[in-house]
């Protein structure tokens, strides 16, 4: 058995300071995804989340049985969007809001392995989201991003000084969508002590 791979050490991507905008280049990678739409504080994200993870740790155990790679299951992540992107990063109008959960997965992790972890699951408790869990990858290249420590609500501050000050400071405008890595499980730990890492792919302005 090989050592067990834990990729929040070995990525840049999960390295992040509170106080500190950072230029990276993230690689393309593949996620456990599920979709939704709404305030995530209702039911439907919670349903998300245990479709998820059932899948990630099925996926874990099938590895390390199968492939002799054991690897830690990684943080849950979000993807965040809206028509009107205001209703994110300003006014935080919750119901119009899009979403997308993600675990990253190691990227020797097949869609063969992938469909037998689903199938495990579904046997044995067949949570109520798991047909919409996908394995998918997600490319988002050039992008900054910082560690918010606090309330999610506290976030629209630190998100303003990104969007309006350090992105065009540095001749560069958002693109795809706004990215969160909770490094804390929600579920457990208290508003004032969580960790998230807030990611935001960008690319150059173009000249007016």
């Amino acid at each position: 058995m090989a050592d067990k791979v834990d990729l929040k050490k070995s990525l840049d991507g999960y390295r992040a300071q509170q106080g500190r905008f950072r230029l990276l280049d993230v690689p393309d990678q593949q996620y456990l995804m599920v979709d939704g739409h709404g305030d995530p504080n209702t039911p439907v994200l919670a349903e998300a989340v245990e479709a998820l993870y059932p899948v990630a740790y099925a996926l874990k155990f099938a590895s390390r049985r199968d492939l002799g790679r054991d690897f830690v299951v990684m943080p849950l992540e979000g993807l965040w969007w809206a028509r009107d992107m205001n209703s994110f990063t300003v006014a935080r109008d919750k119901s119009r809001w899009d979403w997308t959960l993600m675990i990253l997965q190691p990227d020797w992790i097949r869609a063969d392995a992938f469909g037998a972890a689903v199938e495990h699951v579904r046997a044995r408790s067949g949570p109520a989201r798991l047909d919409d869990v996908r394995l998918a990858p997600l490319s988002e290249g050039r992008c900054v991003q910082t560690l918010h420590v606090g309330s999610f609500d506290d976030e629209a501050a630190v998100l303003a000084r990104m969007h309006d000050e350090f992105v065009p400071g540095n001749g560069l405008r958002p693109t795809g969508r706004h990215h969160e890595i909770y490094l804390s499980d929600f579920r457990r730990v208290p508003p004032e002590r969580r960790r998230t890492i807030l990611r935001q792919p960008v690319e150059a302005a173009r000249d007016s």
